[in-house]
This record gives structure tokens, sequence and C-alpha cells, in this order.
């Protein structure tokens, strides 16, 4: 296995690149691209910790690094990839903002991932809930991602408002799209149906809570889904016969709009095309 071999999409940096050239006309510097390096080596630790959090056996349809070497070195590589990104931060222009961005980061993911256990725990997840753990765990590394790229080519203030919240709003409607995907199936690198199996509650499920007639009953077959986990697939059915894939589609759909109406603050580029194309991809893509 190689540890870094199964790189993925390379998302996130190229988010960092492609702000960074909206706003500095079609260029980008050093800076610019040793934070996009330190974004991705930040969201590579954060695969390795959710792995061991998660117990996952898959990712990216390989095995984790948790599966064959155990949880305790899979957090080692992952705390390794965090302090290379910080290394990388030292070495840049902006340090002192790089850092305050990263540590806010760090706490939101942390958060995220606190607050997606104890909700799993309990399977009393709210959208409120969902919205907040899926703005942790995924869009504020959006988020980060976009404010890298607009700081380092020195965007104006309002600039780098609308490039922070476009990430948001794009990162929430990625991270519903993943959901919608484990319910249908998809290559999202992880068998489908995985989070329901992990008692995680998420948009296409509480839309079918928020029609029924008793949600309650819903949330205890999620709750016993350990010892019945036949619950799975009477779960999924429900989710895909009962409107909860179309309820979240209209909520992603939403994310996706308020994501490129933030374009407008942006001055005219390839570069504001492309980060349009990035967003209404959410509704379509297969992966």
């Amino acid at each position: 296995m190689r540890v870094a071999g199964n790189s993925g999409k390379l998302l996130r940096p190229v988010l960092t690149l492609l702000m960074g050239k909206a706003f500095g006309g079609g260029k980008v510097n050093e800076d610019t691209r040793m934070f996009a390096a330190a974004v991705e080596m930040l969201h590579t630790a954060t695969l390795f910790h959710d792995d061991v959090a998660d117990e996952s056996d898959i990712r990216r349809g390989a095995p984790t690094a948790m599966s064959i070497f155990g949880p305790v070195p899979a957090v080692l590589i992952g705390d390794f990839w965090l302090a290379r990104a910080v290394g990388i931060i030292a070495d840049t222009n902006y340090v002192e903002w790089g850092m305050r961005a990263f540590a806010r980061t760090f706490s939101d993911l942390a958060e995220g991932e606190m607050l997606q256990q104890q909700k799993a725990f309990g399977c009393d997840t709210t959208e409120n809930d969902y919205l907040r753990i899926i703005y942790c765990k995924t869009a504020s590394l959006f988020r980060l991602c976009a404010e890298c790229g607009a700081r380092t080519v020195n965007a104006s203030q309002s600039c780098f408002e609308a490039a922070s919240e476009y990430a948001r709003n794009m990162g929430i409607a990625f991270q519903i799209k993943d959901d919608i995907m484990d319910f249908q199936g998809g290559d999202i690198g992880k068998p489908s149906g995985v989070d329901i199996r992990e008692r995680k509650i998420t948009l296409p499920l509480l839309g079918v809570l928020k029609s029924s007639d008793d949600p309650q009953a819903i949330r205890d077959m999620v709750k016993d889904i350990d010892a019945h986990p036949e619950n799975a697939g009477i779960i999924g059915r429900l989710v895909m016969e009962g409107g909860g894939i179309g309820y979240a589609e209209g909520v992603l759909h939403s994310y996706v709009l308020a994501a490129i109406d933030c374009l407008k603050a942006f001055p005219p580029s390839r570069e504001r095309d492309l980060l349009e194309e990035l967003a209404l991809l959410n509704e379509s893509r297969k992966k």
C-alpha cells in the first residue's frame, strides 16, 4: 500500500489556486502554491484521523492505513502530515495569518467530529446539527482553501469575504451530494450505506423524518442497527421511496445557487467561470 499514493481529486488545492488566479490577474505566486500544498496535507491528515474514528477499512477504493497498520500508526501518519502543513506555512510571507486560519480550521474539524460522534450515539441529529457537522468537517476546509488563495494575492476585503462565503456554500453542497450518494450509490471512496450503519443521520434521512408520521420509530431503528443490521436496508428503502433524495437535492440546489451568487463580487475571468462550473458540478457528479 502507498500511504500517500492514492491522491483523490485534489479539489482543495485546485480551489486555492483558482481563487488566487481569480484575484491575481490569472497568476499565482509561490505563497499561493505553498498554501495549496499545505491545505492538501491538512486534508490528507484528516482522512487518516477520520478512518481511525470511524474504524474505516476502505478509503478511495483501497485499504486504509488504519486497517493495515492499526489505529496508532494511522494517527501518527496523520500527525506527520499536520506537522508538514504547519512547516510549509512557516516558510510563507503570511505566517501569522496562516497559523490563525489553520488553527481555526483545526478547531472546526475537531468540533465537527466530536459533534458527529455525540449525535451518532444518541441518534438525535437535527437538521441544524447536521449542517453544523458538515460545515465543520467539510466546508470549513473548503473555506480555508479559498481564503488562502485570496489572501496570498492580496485580494480586497470584500473579495476575500466573497471567496470565503462561496467556499462555505460550495463545501456544504459538496458534502450533501456525498451523503445523497451514500444512499444512491456512487464512487465516493467507500461502500454505500456506511453512514447509516454508523448511525449517522444525514440530510436524505432527515427529509424522510420531517414528513414521517412517526419519526421516533425511524430513529429507534437507526439506534438499534448494531443489533439489527437488517434495519439498514429498510431505512435505505425509506429514503429512496419516501422523498428523502428529492428533499436533500432541493437543499443542495439552494447552496449551489448561494455559492454562485457570491461570484458576482469576482472580476470577470476564466477562473470565475470555472468556479461556477465547480459549484454546479455538485448537482451532477457521480464521485
